[in-house]
Order: C-alpha cells, then sequence, then structure tokens
C-alpha cells in the first residue's frame, strides 16, 4: 500500500508492503495498548487518542525517524497509519513542533453538495 508523506511541501510516496501490516499487528497493538493511556501531543494531553489523533502521533514520528534515518520506525510508523485509518491517502505531517497540526487526508474526502443556487 502507499502512503503519501508530505514535509514542509515536499511529497514523497512510501510504499509499505501488504506483509508488514500482517506482520506487525503485534506492534501496533502494544503501540494502542501505550497510546490508550493518554499521550502528550505538543502542548495538550489527551486522555483518549481518537483514530485520527493516534494517526498524528505515528506521524511525527515519522518526522522523528526521517531525521534520524531509522528506515525501520518509518516503514513501522507508516504501516499503523495504513492499519489505523483505511482509506487514508496521505499525511502531511507539520514541522512547527504542533502535530495536532498535521493533517491526514484520505482518500476520498467526502464533499456535501451545496445545493441549488437559485430559487
Amino acid at each position: 500500500m502507499k502512503l503519501n508523506i508530505i514535509i514542509d511541501g515536499r511529497s514523497n510516496a512510501f510504499e509499505v508492503p501488504d506483509e508488514i501490516l500482517v506482520e506487525a499487528r503485534d506492534f501496533f497493538n502494544k503501540l494502542d495498548e501505550d497510546i490508550d493511556r493518554g499521550w502528550q501531543m505538543s502542548r495538550e494531553w489527551v486522555d483518549s487518542p481518537d483514530s485520527e489523533q493516534r494517526c498524528q502521533i505515528a506521524a511525527d514520528k515519522i518526522l522523528t525517524a526521517i531525521e534520524t534515518d531509522n528506515e525501520k520506525l518509518l516503514m513501522l510508523m507508516a504501516a499503523y497509519i495504513l492499519h489505523t485509518m483505511p482509506g487514508v491517502k496521505s499525511v502531511d505531517i507539520d514541522i512547527t513542533g504542533d502535530m495536532n497540526q498535521t493533517e491526514i487526508i484520505m482518500e476520498q474526502e467526502s464533499v456535501k453538495p451545496l445545493g441549488p443556487i437559485f430559487n
């Protein structure tokens, strides 16, 4: 599966082998257990991070993995995002230090029709 990782306006398609999504389930479960205890997300403490916040946490770890050339962590966090939010297309990772500003972009963002403009 492909995850588009956007950092500072630069986009890179990252290929995550399907077998990683299966083989890393124990890792995903352990990470979920850790996050279930609450997480410091930039300046705020979040008691029960939702799926999007979990992906923001993983995206922040992707940024760290890239900065430290840790390919294994990058692969696992990308796989975790694909596992946690099926249908995710891209993550636009905030580099200002506020992981809450990281945007998770789904495959098909739903757009509501505006309806008739004239009555």
